[in-house]
């Protein structure tokens, strides 16, 4: 599946959540040096959507904020994969029934 993002470096925490031009916004606290943000972009993406990192690839957008990115979805199927993106740009958390998600702290909105 083939996903737009718009990642946001040198942010406080790790948010994944809907952001104003429509993509999904990737914030991160790495600065966008040497490849830092999205690297970190590409892992918060990934816990967020319950997918291995390698499952995430980057597809165009190295060396920009919006990228483009092709995922692989994990054992839950495609379905699943695009279920949990529809959540993701309603706004709604990422993690388990309380938000909760190793370094993800809620939503960029």
């Amino acid at each position: 599946m083939r996903l737009g993002i718009r990642v946001r470096p040198g942010a406080s925490r790790v948010r994944v959540g809907p952001g104003h031009d429509g993509l999904l916004q990737v914030a991160v606290p790495a600065r966008a040096v040497d490849g830092k943000a999205t690297e970190a972009a590409l892992k918060a993406l990934a816990e967020a959507l319950g997918v291995r990192r390698r499952d995430v690839i980057l597809v165009t957008g190295a060396t920009s904020r919006t990228k483009v990115v092709d995922i692989f979805p994990g054992p839950s199927g495609e379905p699943a994969l695009a279920g949990r993106i529809v959540e993701l740009m309603a706004g709604e958390p990422a993690g388990g029934a309380d938000g909760s998600s190793p370094g993800l702290h809620g939503v960029v909105g």
